[in-house]
């Protein structure tokens, strides 16, 4: 789950029989805005990112 400034909240997901994410409402309805979809998953791929845990570095 995603929150939006105004604390609207949105899931993303991702569908295997269509390989990509997709975001819905906070009831499960895909969301008809493609913009606002995109940025949505734009943020979460970023929080995503920066809550992953860091790569072991490889011994040279």
């Amino acid at each position: 789950m995603v929150e939006d400034d105004e604390k609207n909240a949105y899931a993303v997901c991702y569908s295997e029989s269509a390989d990509e994410f997709v975001v819905t409402d906070d009831v499960g309805t895909l969301l008809d805005d493609d913009e606002l979809a995109q940025e949505i998953l734009d943020d979460f791929f970023v929080l995503a990112e920066e809550s992953a845990p860091p790569e072991p570095e490889t011994e040279k």
